[in-house]
């Protein structure tokens, strides 16, 4: 793409409606109407300066249409009723895909999925009162009947309706009561892309499991059977957006076509119709869902910026893009989505050939150009992902880089798969068998970047946190390309290098020299990690969330897992197995005696399965060793039948020593199991104790006095609707010596020793 002078013509405007949109967005429509008025007379003011003229207008614009947003949001009972809790009937119309969620943990439960639905409420019946209105909702129901329905559709729902978390986008969440009862069948051409992507998820089936669930993602957008730890991996790698319908989707389907067509010399002037039928074609098979929409006005200015190959055309086609897609919907001015495609799409297409440019000089022009397109997009795109997530992707451009020579074959073939699977389901197969390698090649990709050590750097999220990012990359291209300012450039990186440095000297790193023993903040449950040697440490219990326990793991740099012990199979110790089987070389798992919860049994069982790692049974008095860790499992000596919670009183009690600390491990045991190691167990007294049962109130006084406990840790959920830790047991153990840590308030607690000393470290 040649250079030339940018065009800012409509890039400001476009700018000044974005602002105007985000601040607008959740106020009161009379607020939004104001601004407008206001803006339109400033407008008036400047009408002799058009460029100045222009810009207010366009922030005016995008006010007034977010004020009727708002004033729909607003509109009719469902407000009143979604603030009383009320029973509702409602008529709905489905506007995108239903988005199916995982199960949820709480406590010792593992509640079935959840599918949520976003869809226009038209007619409200409560009270013996009906109302037609026109109304944003989102629908969360359970069950299969949710997951297969299709945008345009039309269904009766009965539920419970409740406020939205914020405002803005959403009149009310339903809750729905049971299966929805479909009223009427959705559009011929939602039913046509329906059975499109239907066959490219039924092709895709001769692929095994983990390429099978990316390639419909590849294509367009479906995710539904990606496995969780490879969603995770593709986050950790930095290369989500291949699983989103994009910009680069387009630009894809867009290049191959009219590449195609030049070939088969299609007159100039027939050309982008062909293009606009293929992007036509794609939107539908994609869905036409706000997120699809965007996909396809960045995608097309790509493709402008391509053949127009003039800086100036692509920023004004880029400027457009942006304030019609606010226009039309005012909502996605405060969408992480649009800000990344927008700079994604801006770097492509204004930085990308510059940096090319100059790589040029040292890498071969193959490799230059998508070095250059990778490096500007993650430069253009970190500060909005650090300021959603907390974290810096380390690895993301080598992961793009590697990555990219496999996404346009494994788009392109998708596609004709997904295409001829209605009519010809073998040929499909065929297509989908050969995009299942460069598929494949993505998964690997993702993997080993994800495995890499420190492949995410900690960041503050939030709007100071992606601000903070942004100036300290302004300021690295500042030194980097910039002669003049170069000293004051490297000034301000040097302070902010001094200041990193100086906040590692200060605050100690982590995890903490001479750590032997870590409980995790994974939420409501239990993990826990005893250190064998570097890299290689002994899980106790998973805890609820994979996701937490692997981020634990990974922080501590564990590698090798020799042994998982789950004290029992209730979900808040179990459910996060999956993420201490992700990457690492996992030796053997055992459990405690009693087979109950029986589907949470079977879900470890499969999971231990699907891993290939051996299962047994933990036998009461037996004693293993690993380095210098020894443990003995002192309970349960007989499996209890009967008592309060039989799966919380027959968990795993191990009486550990590494190092000359002893730690009491105690599972959930509540008093019935605490009495019977009173009067059988040998050797209760220990210096750290894992307060049983999230320091519930549920306690045998005698046998947190037996203890003699110097460190205390709680391991417990934020704001947990069962009040653990009980203040009466915290203050026992303080009465007793014992110093407390609870995971909810210090993170992680990492107990370590140092000069023979007993020292605590609470991450938090």
């Amino acid at each position: 793409m040649t250079g030339g002078p940018a065009d800012l013509r409509l890039v400001l405007p476009a700018a000044a409606g974005w602002a105007a949109g985000a601040a607008l967005l959740g106020a009161p429509a009379r607020a939004g109407l104001g601004v407008a008025g206001v803006l339109g007379l400033v407008a008036l003011l400047t009408a002799r300066r058009p460029a100045i003229a222009a810009t207010v207008v366009a922030a005016a614009a995008v006010a007034f249409v977010t004020a009727l947003h708002a004033g729909q949001v607003a509109a009719g009972p469902l407000p009143g009723l979604a603030g009383r809790g009320a029973v509702v009937t409602l008529d709905l119309r489905i506007t995108g895909d239903p988005v199916v969620h995982a199960g949820r943990v709480s406590g010792s439960t593992l509640f079935s999925r959840s599918v949520t639905v976003p869809a226009t409420a038209e007619r409200v019946e409560a009270g013996g009162r009906t109302v037609r209105i026109r109304s944003p909702v989102l629908v969360i129901g359970r069950g299969d009947g949710w997951r297969t329905l299709l945008p345009s559709q039309r269904l009766r729902v009965q539920g419970r309706v409740a406020p939205p978390d914020r405002a803005g986008d959403l009149t009310a969440v339903v809750l729905a009561d049971g299966p929805p009862d479909r009223v009427m069948s959705p559009s011929a051409v939602q039913s046509a892309a329906g059975s499109v992507r239907a066959g490219l998820r039924a092709a895709a089936g001769v692929l095994p499991a983990e390429p099978r669930g990316l390639l419909p993602g590849l294509v367009d957008g479906d995710v539904s059977g990606m496995p969780s730890g490879l969603v995770d991996d593709f986050r950790t790698a930095g290369l989500t957006h291949l699983t989103a319908v994009s910009g680069a989707n387009v630009a894809i389907v867009l290049a191959v076509v009219l590449g195609l067509a030049r070939r088969l010399r299609v007159p100039a002037r027939v050309a982008p119709v062909v293009g606009l039928v293929a992007l036509a074609g794609f939107v539908v098979l994609a869905r036409p869902s706000p997120s699809v929409v965007r996909a396809a006005a960045m995608g097309t200015v790509v493709i402008v910026g391509m053949l127009g190959g003039r800086r100036g055309v692509s920023l004004a086609a880029l400027g457009a893009a942006v304030l019609a897609l606010l226009l039309i919907s005012p909502s996605l001015a405060r969408s992480p989505g649009l800000a990344l495609s927008v700079l994604a799409t801006g770097a492509l297409l204004v930085v990308a050939p510059r940096w090319a440019a100059v790589l040029d000089r040292w890498l071969p022009r193959w490799l230059a150009e998508p070095v250059a397109i990778a490096a500007a997009a993650q430069v253009f795109c970190a500060p909005v992902i650090a300021a959603i997530g907390g974290d810096v992707s380390l690895v993301a451009v080598p992961a793009n880089l590697l990555a990219a020579p496999a996404v346009a074959p494994a788009t392109v073939l998708g596609v004709a798969a997904a295409v001829i699977a209605p009519v010809l389901m073998p040929a499909a197969q065929a297509l989908a068998w050969v995009a299942g390698w460069p598929t494949r090649w993505l998964v690997v990709v993702a993997h080993e970047s994800a495995a890499a050590p420190h492949a995410t750097f900690p960041w503050p999220a939030g709007l100071t946190g992606g601000a903070a990012l942004a100036v300290v990359l302004v300021a690295a291209v500042v030194v980097v390309r910039r002669r003049a300012p170069r000293r004051w450039g490297s000034a301000g990186l040097a302070g902010v290098v001094v200041a990193v440095v100086g906040l590692h000297a200060l605050v100690p790193g982590w995890p903490p020299s001479g750590w032997l023993f870590v409980a995790c903040a994974v939420g409501q449950g239990d993990a826990l990690v005893l250190r064998v040697a570097p890299g290689t440490a002994v899980v106790v219990d998973a805890g609820p969330d994979p996701r937490a326990v692997d981020r634990c793991l990974r922080d501590l740099g564990v590698r090798r897992v020799p042994l998982v012990l789950l004290s029992h199979f209730h979900a808040d110790h179990v459910e996060g197995l999956p993420g201490v089987l992700r990457h690492r070389a996992v030796g053997e798992i055992e459990v405690g005696p009693l087979d109950a919860p029986v589907d949470e049994r079977r879900r470890v069982l499969g999971w231990a399965a699907r891993a290939r790692v051996p299962i047994h049974v933990a036998q009461s008095g037996e004693r293993r060793r690993a380095g210098d860790l020894e443990w003995q499992v002192i309970a349960p000596l007989v499996v209890l039948h009967g008592t309060t919670s039989d799966p919380n009183n027959d968990s795993l009690v191990l009486r550990v020593e590494t190092r000359g600390i002893t730690l009491l491990l105690t599972g959930d045991v509540e008093p019935e199991a605490q009495q019977a190691l009173l009067d059988h167990a040998a050797g209760l007294q220990a210096d750290v104790l894992k307060i049983p049962h999230h320091g519930s109130s549920h306690q045998d006084p005698a046998f947190l006095d037996s203890v003699r406990a110097t460190v205390a840790v709680a391991s417990v959920g934020t704001d947990n609707p069962y009040g653990h830790p009980a203040p009466a047991t915290l203050d026992r153990l303080r009465r007793d010596g014992a110093r407390v840590y609870r995971t909810d308030r210090d993170g992680d607690v990492a107990v370590c020793r140092r000069d023979g000393r007993l020292v605590v470290v609470a991450r938090g």
